[in-house]
């Protein structure tokens, strides 16, 4: 464990001191994000952030090839080099598609290669398990389009859900942590080695996104792009197949006899077997529907438009922070309930507890205006948004600025000296003079 939280630390560290100067490699190119109108964004930022997350990956591959404890995988395994194959060539064609804009079928298509070279690699799935059935094993046709579908639909689902600031980069840090847990105790639970390299993906992929999400949570200084969106579905789709196709089943003693008693005493193990596919449960569903509207409407399938979850969110009056924690709590939810499931399936506190908390989630969804107050001994541990003293300082000077602005020709408010006031945006942009309501941040 020592040596999983160093890569992951490392990891992190790099991807965090590596992003402000790629931001600034990604102005200096021009790779920057314009402003459309199914954006939530109201200044134009940087993309590229994926180039740092990159770089971070491969220091985490390179700190755990050196670690007495984890080089075994890279000795016992291939997994690791085919993950650093597919993931450095989705990346390049994520870096090009951030600076030229690639046509969809042509990322596609680059996604279903970068699926196959890791196959070539020996990174497949090679059997499933089926509930009162046993191991199901797959011939090498079946294995492939197997898990070039799951990595395409991995990749599209956390493509669909990086709409808002933190949100992509979030739900797959939860994702990867509930699924780090679970292939550490497959691995040091049952002594099953094959689980060790799922183990150290979820790791990494841990510390990139906790790396990015300083700079990317709200109000974003860089956006990670399709070159980090589509790397870290990737990464996380390579974690599933290293579970699902390639720990046996058999080894774990999960079906015995096929009888019913047998199923159900397999459940616990079995249900994670199939966790990568829960746990991005949100952004598949926002994938599904995302397909279904536009057919539906008679456009493409890889149309962008405005009617994602997020979109929906804020449309009701949930502002970004808000709608970004409640995706980070709905995905946590998810993913840690099945994994709490799989250890204590016989327990019923823990639907009573999830059931509990769904309903929290959904009273949350409800009521998008409700702002809740805090002691104010607490005010220094909380958004300033929640901080009473903060709000009414923020009131005051929002009367008196309205005040300035009625005794003064409108749009040239004036300083103490006389000039123009110069109004500074979130990522760092200058604008003479007042700025319009209409160009707020959502």
């Amino acid at each position: 464990m020592r040596d999983y939280l160093l890569t992951l630390c490392v990891t992190a560290a790099v991807t965090y001191l590596l992003t402000g100067p790629v931001r600034k490699f990604a102005i200096a190119v021009g790779a920057m994000t314009a402003i459309r109108a199914r954006d939530v964004h109201r200044e134009v930022t940087p993309r590229l952030g994926g180039i740092a997350m990159f770089f971070g990956l491969c220091a985490g591959l390179l700190v755990a090839d050196n670690l007495q404890n984890l080089n075994g995988v890279f000795d016992l395994s291939n997994e690791p080099r085919a993950l650093l194959s597919g993931a450095a060539l989705i990346w390049l064609v994520g870096v090009l598609d951030d600076k030229f804009e690639l046509d969809a079928l042509l990322k596609l298509g680059a996604q279903m290669i970068a699926a196959g070279v890791m196959v070539m690699q020996g990174l497949t799935i090679l059997w499933i398990p089926v509930p009162g059935v046993g191991t199901v094993s797959l011939t090498s046709w079946q294995g492939t389009l197997l898990t070039v579908a799951l990595v395409v639909i991995t990749i599209n689902a956390v493509n669909f859900v990086d709409g808002l600031d933190g949100l992509a980069a979030g739900m797959v840090c939860i994702a990867a942590a509930a699924f780090f847990l679970y292939a550490y105790r497959i691995w040091y639970g049952y002594g099953i080695e094959a689980a060790a390299p799922a183990t150290l993906f979820a790791a990494i992929l841990m510390g990139m996104c906790l790396g990015f999400l300083p700079h990317n949570m709200a109000p974003a200084r860089i956006f990670m792009g399709d070159s980090g969106s589509m790397m870290l579905g990737l990464v996380l789709a390579s974690g599933a197949i290293s579970v699902t196709g390639q720990v046996d089943p058999d080894t774990l003693n999960l079906f015995e006899g096929g009888t019913r008693e047998g199923t159900h005493a397999a459940l616990p193990v079995f249900i994670p077997l199939v966790l990568p596919l829960t746990i991005i449960a949100i952004p598949f569903a926002d994938l599904v529907l995302a397909i279904g509207r536009r057919t539906w409407n008679g456009q493409s399938p890889f149309a962008a438009d405005r009617g994602h979850l997020h979109h929906r969110m804020l449309e009701i009056g949930h502002s970004k922070t808000r709608a970004v924690l409640i995706m980070y709590f709905w995905s946590a939810l998810i993913a840690f309930g099945v994994l709490l499931y799989s250890v204590h399936s016989a327990s019923m506190w823990i639907l009573v507890l999830v059931v509990g908390l769904s309903a929290v989630g959904l009273v949350l969804l409800l009521l998008p205006r409700f702002n809740p107050h805090v002691p104010r001994w607490a005010e220094s541990v909380v958004p300033p948004r929640y901080r009473r003293r903060r709000r009414r300082a923020a009131a005051e000077q929002l009367a008196l600025r309205e005040a300035a602005e009625a005794g003064l020709a409108p749009g040239a408010p004036e300083m103490s000296d006389g000039g123009p006031a110069v109004a500074t945006g979130v990522n760092g942009a200058t604008a003479i003079g007042a700025r319009s309501r209409n160009s707020s941040h959502v």
